[in-house]
């Protein structure tokens, strides 16, 4: 018994140090955790979820001091009886939790060990018949060192766990036991092997067989059995692979950028997860690190689960010139425990991976796309711009009042405004933006790519779009910034097109469309049979046959008009 004692003590101290150490290199991770457990539909104890963090800290920090506790053989009976009594808990949790399924992950290892339910209850099973050998043959515990020399092991040991704490807090995990670590790419983490598991289904076929319900078992095929078909229900038997990284996505306004920004080459990507409890006081590290950023050529992006309100009021208020893309918000938790965050990817690899105290150490270098005349300024005011050229048409989109409320509550509005005049309240708006530009134009040129940067370079062709009345006179400088590089070339093509049929005239590149009475159609092209060459040539994926459908439904089919035809009409 001596010598079983004596092995189960080290081994079970080592156990605890090691489980807790793990969890105290990411407190903030262990806290998610314990969210998940005080959900309403596990224990149901909301209230603690603000104390996540700091109880997070407690557990870990006392679990690694009982395994040197128990080691030591400091205090002898607190130790046991706390590690019987934590055991006991932790057994009791991970039970329930695989027998509900309710956690699917325990946490005990934090990321460094994945841990089904069950493998951590029969883990927990094991561990509390080790405690309580220790417990009966506590006799055979004799402390190492004395007593003054144990107190001090423990007490130097608390302060290091504290100190170690403190670090992790402030910075980021020491060691990254993640799929997003630096050096991962993320495009390779998402791709299942070949040859792979593939999840196994049990479905339960139910017929009605003369009054009587009758059920048949297969694995996927529909069986032949004569009756009435009620239901089926489907059972996973057997999970398949799952790959290290899902569930990442990068959208923006119904669209999917995820495989263009995990292609792209020196992209700076500020993660901020969740805008109701970020850190505020990290964006003037993170504003001066982006702007120096975009200065030496790199591209430079938002990730957020907040809405694109939100997320554009932060990009106003700190003066950001960059804007944010939506992704879901545990997946932005799992990349970095910082909010807000920074990282450098090179077509999907993370290089480098920062907290918000630790900005001013992202290593940039002067790229080739480096804007030497790059105008800070100018850039945080046209991005507003483009926000504000937004504001009344998103909520004239709103397909009913009730959406048009949510959106109007969700951008700040009061309700005058969102069920005031919306058209007169952008027009306003449009006036005000135009008049701004018209002042850039007549001091600094068309602000290009090489004056903002993409995508800014844009938002003053768009407060041209919504100023007709003004296309005629900047469209030259419009289409010499097309030429230059500085725009788009098919921003100036749908400009043009747009001038030409407001005149009267015959469009070149088939990008207007008209829809009256009559029916609808696209405005008359010069020479419609090399269209489409024009097309590809201004940067157009689309063939006018294609384009066409896109604009007025899949039915739709092209035809070449003249200007005497929709005269007519």
């Amino acid at each position: 018994m001596k010598y079983i004692v004596g092995f189960l003590r080290i081994f079970v101290g080592i156990f605890f140090i090691i489980s807790g150490f793990i969890k105290l290199n990411d407190p903030v991770g262990f806290s998610f955790k314990l969210k998940d457990y005080f959900a309403p539909d596990v224990l149901n104890l909301e209230f603690l979820v603000p104390f996540a963090l700091v109880i997070a800290l407690f557990v870990v920090i006392f679990e690694v001091l009982l395994g040197i506790m128990l080691i030591v053989g400091y205090a002898k009976k607190f130790t046991l009886w706390s590690l019987l009594l934590m055991i006991v808990f932790f057994t009791f949790l991970t039970f329930y939790s695989a027998y509900f399924n309710k956690v699917t992950d325990c946490g005990c290892f934090g990321d460094a060990l994945k841990l089904t339910p069950w493998e951590s209850f029969w883990k927990d099973v094991v561990l509390s018949i080790m405690i309580l050998i220790l417990f009966f043959g506590k006799k055979h515990i004799q402390p190492f060192f004395s007593k003054f020399g144990r107190t001090i092991i423990v007490f130097v040991s608390f302060i290091a766990c504290m100190v170690f704490a403190y670090y992790v807090l402030q910075h980021l995990p020491w060691i990254d036991f993640r799929a997003y670590k630096i050096g991962a790419n993320i495009q390779k983490g998402m791709e299942v092997p070949e040859g792979a598991p593939k999840p196994i289904f049990e479905y339960n076929w139910k017929f009605n067989v003369n009054g009587e319900e009758v059920i048949v078992t297969t694995n996927g095929d529909y069986p032949q059995q004569e009756g009435e078909f009620i239901g089926v229900e489907t059972t996973e038997i057997q999970k398949g692979y799952e790959p290290p990284v899902h569930d990442f996505s990068i959208e923006r306004e119904g669209e999917n950028y995820t495989t263009q920004f995990l292609e792209a080459e020196n992209l700076i990507v500020v993660i901020a997860y969740n805008l109701q409890n970020t850190e505020f006081d990290g964006y003037s590290n993170i504003k001066k690190e982006t702007d120096r950023a975009l200065e030496l050529g790199y591209q430079v992006i938002g990730l957020s689960a907040s809405s694109q309100e939100k997320t554009a009021q932060l990009v106003e208020d700190y003066k950001l010139n960059f804007k944010f893309y939506f992704c879901d918000e545990t997946t932005l938790k799992t990349i970095v425990r910082s909010n807000p965050g920074i990282l450098e990817l090179q077509k999907g690899t993370i290089k480098q991976k920062l907290h918000w105290n630790d900005a001013q150490e992202l290593q940039l270098e002067k790229k080739e796309k480096a804007i030497p005349a790059f105008d800070v300024g100018l850039k945080q005011r046209l991005d507003s711009i483009a926000v504000l050229d937004q504001r009344y048409r998103k909520l004239m989109q709103a397909d009913t009042p009730e959406a048009r409320k949510q959106m109007g509550e969700e951008m700040g509005l009061s309700e005058a405004e969102y069920n005031g005049n919306l058209w007169t309240m952008q027009e306003a708006i449009d006036s005000a933006n135009m008049a701004f530009i018209e002042r850039v134009f007549n001091e600094k040129g068309y602000p290009g790519i090489s004056m903002v940067g993409e995508p800014t370079n844009t938002a003053a062709w768009y407060v041209v779009q919504h100023n007709p009345d003004k296309i005629p006179t900047y469209l030259p400088l419009i289409k010499k910034a097309g030429e230059e590089g500085e725009l788009p070339f098919r921003l100036v093509a749908m400009m043009e097109d747009r001038y030409l049929m407001n005149e009267g005239k015959m469009q070149v590149y088939g990008t207007q469309g008209m829809s009256n009475d009559n029916g609808s159609y696209i405005w008359p092209i010069e020479n419609p049979e090399t269209v489409n060459e024009r097309r590809k040539e201004a940067g157009f994926t689309q063939t006018i046959e294609e384009y066409a459908k896109d604009l007025f439904g899949e039915d739709f089919e092209y035809r070449a008009l003249t200007l005497d035809d929709v005269n007519r009409t």
